[in-house]
């Protein structure tokens, strides 16, 4: 039986598809790679401003590679999941040093970089270089799931499975780039995660979610956990000459590599700040000024931000490769977490997050 599927979304996408994006001009490995990346977990129109702010300070693939990592984690600040810069640019190293700097036309070499996992290296071959390649990302998920009616949660292993066989049965032997940026428009146009336009879909007759009114039972929830909470005390430590304390958070982990505030015990009362300092950062501390707690929440747990504003000077001085005492405006041109960028800003305005 020929499948109608691939056909009819390539006809609505010619008419009714994104053609105009900025990762579709010039459309090399490179820049379709940094689009995937920039796109995964975030909305396309967070990204078009980050993605061309980085293309202009990234132009290609060495100029990645050579530049200093806090260079890449400022230009990704404000976008989350941080571990997507730094696996960002350990791939391009690794393009640079094991492959002259050309992308490889292989799905396995792509998926062998880092950040790289099968539904990216999928698009970037079907998006630059047009090789038949299914792609799976969360829009695609989406409408496979309501079109074939597939129960259960796309995390599970099973459920996985039978989207990826799905995927690879729809994508055509022609028109790849055109197939894999239709399915994934369709999915953020028109099959949304609620409220879905059925009326505007293509494949409206043949999509079993559709014939038995049940649009809204796919694909199937991620099973519920309640997010542990976290607390922590936050200090803005400014020295004489106006300057703010920061500090390196560790390679790995939450803000992996990204400039921080110096962080205290949250048991800590606020009357044993000042000695903490002294314990812990070798300074001399005045009085705290409590400022505004908020709350950040991560994609396991939240956070709860105590910050306090403290008068600093160093009994010992604290200078390292992992702290710096910058002024504000050097401060905000690092990587930093967009709660940090915007408690340095205007910490009223935290509360907000």
């Amino acid at each position: 039986m020929t499948d109608s599927f691939a056909p009819a979304l390539l006809n609505w996408f010619d008419e009714h598809g994104r053609h105009n994006l900025p990762w579709h001009h010039n459309r090399t490995a490179y820049r379709v790679w940094v689009s995937e990346i920039m796109l995964q977990q975030t909305q396309v129109a967070t990204v078009i401003p980050y993605y061309q702010a980085f293309m202009h300070r990234f132009p290609d693939v060495h100029s990645l590679a050579l530049a200093p990592t806090d260079d890449v984690l400022s230009h990704w600040s404000g976008l989350g999941y941080y571990a997507r810069a730094r696996n960002l640019q350990k791939a391009a190293q690794a393009v640079v040093k094991e492959h002259n700097g050309e992308f490889p036309r292989d799905q396995q070499q792509l998926e062998a970089l880092s950040g790289i996992g099968r539904s990216t290296a999928a698009a970037i071959l079907a998006q630059s270089y047009d090789i038949k390649a299914a792609i799976l990302d969360g829009n695609v998920k989406r409408v496979l799931a309501r079109y074939h009616a597939i129960t259960g949660w796309p995390g599970q292993t099973a459920v996985l499975q039978k989207l990826w066989q799905f995927a690879e049965q729809h994508t055509p032997n022609d028109r790849i780039r055109d197939y894999t940026q239709a399915i994934m428009d369709l999915g953020a146009l028109v099959c949304t995660r609620s409220r879905p336009s059925c009326e505007r879909c293509p494949v409206q007759q043949t999509c079993l979610a559709y014939a038995n009114n049940e649009t809204t039972l796919y694909p199937g929830s991620k099973p519920k956990k309640t997010k542990p909470e976290k607390t922590t005390w936050m200090l803005i430590l400014e020295d004489s000459e106006g300057r703010i304390l920061l500090q390196r958070r560790p390679p790995s982990g939450i803000w992996g590599g990204l400039w921080s505030l110096p962080e205290l015990d949250p048991a800590l009362g606020e009357d044993e700040l000042q000695q903490a300092c002294e314990q812990q950062l070798g300074l001399s501390c005045g009085d705290p000024q409590r400022i505004s707690g908020f709350r950040h929440t991560f994609s396991h747990y939240h956070l709860h931000i105590q910050p306090a504003r403290m008068s600093a000077e160093p009994k010992n001085r604290v200078a390292d490769d992992n702290h710096r005492w910058l002024h504000r405006d050097q401060a905000l041109s690092l990587g930093l977490p967009a709660p940090i960028r915007t408690l340095l800003t205007d910490p009223e305005q935290t509360t907000l997050l």
